[in-house]
């Protein structure tokens, strides 16, 4: 083959091959916002995980949140080591919080923190993330419950709450005060979804009650309520999938498509793993931009069980319920610049 033709060759070949070879966005636990025409994605990771993105598709890494540790995370985790899980963005009166959680796996040795920042963009002027410290701690012994996984949302009133929790008694859900950043003085709580904890667990085991990650999500006079049942982390055998319910007041109860309160162990199907994709959860859901969205991980079999990003549609049905299509777990491609 003559020089010139062999060049062409070759880069026909490249053209061709380099997007399957692409690098995929790999996250746990992602959540989004978009600030201006920039989307941004946080996930768990060394010091919280961040990329940009125009379409959603093409990410750019953009480094860490903390540069270094919060300086309360030892303090409520004596096994911290540096990754910050399942952070929850949230946007209010010209402010980003950003929660986050620092725990040890398996344990309810866990705290909720905050930080926050003018901007997403980290190449503005005032780009600086200001930790706000500890909104929540639980302690092995005096808890039955696990201070991860926050997510909050504002009640028809403008009045924040955050959701969280993982496997032992539940998800939880607390009134926050004004500043967003502690909880609100007298303390309300609500436990909003539960699965059967067996007798005999030790209070300090977290049991096969297998729940976490909520979500709530408001739309069309409800609040819908997404949780993760199941197993993550686990490779092939991650039984991940994301159910919900959904109520007319953020303290509950939220209700299935039965009738059946999840905090009695309700909980409708939304999406569940498959041959090519395990672990599907740990989600986030929005609407921006006219489109509502489902934002979560799944685990790739043919990579080893690599966690990918998905993005994937929601549709509504005409009983107000969400939906998403499967296939979109394989046409969904994200790709890593």
């Amino acid at each position: 083959m003559r020089p010139l033709i062999r060049s062409l060759a070759c880069i026909t070949s490249l053209l061709f091959t380099t997007p399957s070879h692409a690098k995929q966005v790999s996250v746990h636990d992602p959540v989004m916002a978009k600030e201006g025409k920039t989307f941004y994605l946080f996930s768990t990771g060394p010091g919280i995980t961040f990329y940009s993105s125009t379409d959603m598709r093409n990410w750019k890494e953009e480094g860490r949140v903390f540069p270094g540790e919060p300086a309360w995370a030892r303090k409520a985790a004596s096994s911290f080591n540096d990754h910050i899980w399942a952070p929850d963005i949230y946007f209010h009166n010209g402010k980003y919080y950003l929660y986050y959680s620092v725990s040890g796996f398996g344990k309810n040795t866990s705290g909720i923190g905050v930080t926050t920042n003018a901007t997403l963009n980290p190449r503005a002027a005032n780009y600086q993330w200001q930790d706000q410290g500890m909104v929540l701690q639980s302690i092995p012994g005096r808890d039955n419950w696990n201070a991860i996984d926050p997510n909050i949302v504002d009640d028809s009133s403008g009045t924040p709450w955050m959701s969280f929790g993982s496997f032992w008694s539940g998800i939880k859900l607390v009134k926050l005060d004004a500043s967003r950043t502690r909880l609100a003085e007298p303390q309300a709580w609500h436990t909003i979804a539960q699965r059967t904890r067996p007798a005999g667990i030790p209070d300090e085991e977290a049991g096969p009650a297998e729940i976490e990650a909520p979500h709530i999500l408001k739309k069309n006079g409800y609040y819908y309520l997404f949780v993760s049942w199941g197993l993550c982390c686990k490779k092939e055998a991650s039984t991940y999938h994301v159910v919900m319910g959904r109520s007319k007041d953020v303290t509950g109860p939220y209700l299935d498509r039965a009738g059946k309160d999840m905090a009695r162990g309700g909980g409708s199907l939304l999406i569940e793993g498959n041959a090519q994709w395990k672990g599907v959860g740990h989600n986030s859901a929005y609407s921006i931009d006219g489109k509502d969205l489902l934002v979560m991980h799944a685990y790739e079999t043919a990579d080893n069980y690599l966690q990918k990003l998905k993005i994937l549609d929601m549709k509504w049905d005409k009983d107000g319920w969400p939906s998403v299509d499967p296939q979109d777990l394989d046409r969904y491609q994200s790709k890593q610049q």
